[in-house]
């Protein structure tokens, strides 16, 4: 992750309709398998600046635990009053092994290069419980790498099948996974194929926040995502994967 990126995203990640959107889709894709369970400690690999996981804090009262490499992330984190926040690497997580009822890694993988993620993927099964959840979040397709994804040092995206596959080799065994934010795919493919490459544009933060009304209305084809997801529904392209597993 670019180090500059962080101060953007605590800027916005309350408000921004991705993260609004994406977190709605999040929460209707895990709340299933959540229900009449008890959790002790929960891992956030890859916490940025703490805000998800102070989120997971208030809506399911767990004792979260979160670790980022990036100092920035972590000062961060711990101003949001987070208790057990460590700088560390999610490739070497300073944890025993079973530590864990379930853990969370949002956009992390991403920044490993092609083949690097089993080493995080291994390190995140390793410290889970026999049964425990493995919740992620990955950007997808290759044809929508952008100015953004050059400017916070992404080095892959995803489809779908790799990504599972990569995980059940981790030892966890997936319950669901789907893609996600794809309404707006054609927009994304028209902005990062033909305007980016024409104007030439330059590696760049995304995360602004556009006006209010804006905001809102990219919010929406989210907000429907959320509901078929919630709903059942898997669905077969998008520009983000998020997925849910259980180690064996």
């Amino acid at each position: 992750m670019n180090p500059a990126e962080f101060q953007n995203i605590a800027a916005a990640e309350e408000t921004l309709w991705w993260y609004r959107g994406m977190r709605s889709i999040l929460f209707r894709l895990i709340d299933p398998f959540l229900a009449g369970k008890t959790f002790g400690p929960v891992l956030e690999a890859g916490c940025g600046t703490g805000h998800f996981a102070a989120l997971l804090e208030r809506r399911y009262g767990w004792r979260v635990h979160a670790v980022d490499l990036g100092e920035a992330g972590v000062r961060q984190a711990h101003g949001r009053g987070l208790a057990r926040v460590a700088r560390a690497d999610v490739s070497r997580l300073p944890f025993a092994a079973g530590s864990f009822d379930a853990v969370f890694s949002m956009d992390v993988l991403p920044h490993f290069s092609s083949g690097n993620e089993v080493i995080p993927l291994t390190e995140m099964a390793r410290v889970l419980r026999p049964g425990g959840l493995l919740v992620l979040r990955a950007a997808a397709l290759r044809a929508l790498r952008s100015r953004h994804s050059m400017f916070v040092k992404e080095r892959q995206r995803f489809v779908r099948g790799r990504l599972v596959r990569r995980v059940e080799e981790a030892g966890v065994r997936v319950l669901r996974s789907t893609y996600a934010n794809t309404f707006l795919l054609p927009v994304a493919l028209t902005k990062f194929r033909v305007w980016e490459p024409l104007t030439r544009a330059r590696p760049a933060s995304g995360v602004t926040l556009p006006p209010a009304w804006l905001n809102n209305l990219l919010q929406l084809p989210l907000t429907a995502e959320a509901a078929l997801i919630g709903g059942g529904v898997d669905l077969p392209l998008g520009q983000s994967i998020v997925l849910v597993g259980r180690k064996e």
